[in-house]
C-alpha cells in the first residue's frame, strides 16, 4: 500500500482494460453496491457515484467517508463534478492516495442542481476549452488515466458537428484521450434528470461517427445498454474471454449481507 501511495496509479497496469463498465449513478453505485457487483464480475470496471469536487476539498480531514474502498473493487474510477478549475486539481492530488485507476470528469449530469445554474455536469459542454483547461489541470495532478463523461448535446446544441467540436477541443487542448458518451442530449428543461434517462431518443449513430471520425480516440457507449444476456453475470465470459461468476443469486445475496 505505501508503494502505491508514493506511485498513484501504478495498479492500473495489471487490469484488463475497460471493454465494459458499471455506470457512476448518484445513489446507486455506493460502496456496497460496487461491492456486490465485483461479486458478479471481477473484471467489470466500477465507477464511484459523482463526487463534488467541493466536497473532497472541504471534507479533507474526512476523506474516508467519501474516497475509500475495499481493495477488491479495483479497477475502479473515481468520477468528479466542478466547475472550478482550482478545486477539480486540489480534489484530484487528495483523491491520489486512495490509488483510484482513472479519475473522470462529469460532462453529463442534467439535474438541476448540478446544471440548472450553469455550474457543472452536462453544462460544462458548452465551454469545451474550459473543459480542457479543466482537464489539464486535473491531469497535472496524477498519475492515472483521465477520461470525460459526456451527452452527444445539450438541449439545441444537438448537432453531431457540435459534438465533434467539443471532443476535438477537449482532446487537442489537453490530455484526454478517452470520452464515455451518454448518446442521448440532455434536455435542461421540461423534464426531470430521470425522464432524461429515457427520453429524447437515442443516437447510437453519433457514437459510432465518432468512431470513424476521432480513430486516435478512444469511446466508451453508454445509455439503454441493456443485453449481454441482461448483462452483468455474463460479462466476465461475454467480454472477457474469462470464466463467469459460479455464484447463484441466493449465493451473491448471502455474500453481500455478509459484506456490510
Amino acid at each position: 500500500k505505501q508503494q502505491l501511495q508514493e506511485k498513484p496509479g501504478v495498479v492500473a497496469r495489471y487490469y484488463l482494460p475497460p471493454w465494459f463498465s458499471v455506470a457512476p449513478m448518484m445513489d446507486w453505485t455506493d460502496h456496497h453496491y460496487r461491492t456486490l457487483v465485483r461479486l458478479i464480475s471481477k473484471h467489470a470496471w466500477l465507477y464511484t457515484e459523482m463526487l463534488a469536487a467541493e466536497t473532497i476539498v472541504h471534507q479533507k480531514d474526512n476523506l474516508d467517508r467519501f474516497l475509500a474502498y475495499s481493495p477488491d473493487q479495483h479497477p475502479i474510477v473515481l468520477q468528479i463534478g466542478g466547475s472550478n478549475i482550482e478545486n477539480l486539481a486540489k480534489a484530484t492530488e487528495l483523491a491520489n492516495v486512495y490509488c483510484y485507476d482513472e479519475i473522470n470528469l462529469n460532462c453529463g449530469c442534467p439535474s438541476p442542481k448540478v446544471a440548472g445554474h450553469g455550474c457543472f455536469g452536462v453544462s460544462l459542454m458548452l465551454n469545451p476549452k474550459f473543459v480542457a483547461e479543466a482537464m489539464s489541470a486535473i491531469a497535472a495532478s496524477t498519475n492515472v488515466p483521465v477520461s470525460v463523461k459526456c451527452r452527444i448535446g445539450v438541449d439545441d446544441h444537438d448537432s453531431y458537428n457540435e459534438l465533434c467540436d467539443f471532443i476535438y477541443q477537449v482532446s487537442s487542448l489537453s490530455p484526454t484521450k478517452h470520452f464515455i458518451i451518454h448518446s442521448r442530449k440532455a434536455l435542461l428543461n421540461g423534464i426531470s434528470p430521470a425522464e432524461n434517462r429515457s427520453i429524447p431518443p437515442l443516437k447510437y449513430e453519433y457514437f459510432y461517427g465518432l468512431l470513424r471520425d476521432f480513430p486516435d480516440l478512444r469511446f466508451t457507449i453508454n445509455g439503454g445498454i441493456s443485453r449481454v444476456d441482461e448483462i452483468l453475470g455474463h460479462v466476465d465470459a461475454a467480454i472477457y474471454d474469462k470464466p463467469s461468476c459460479d455464484l447463484t443469486r441466493r449465493q451473491v445475496h448471502l455474500q453481500n449481507v455478509c459484506f456490510r
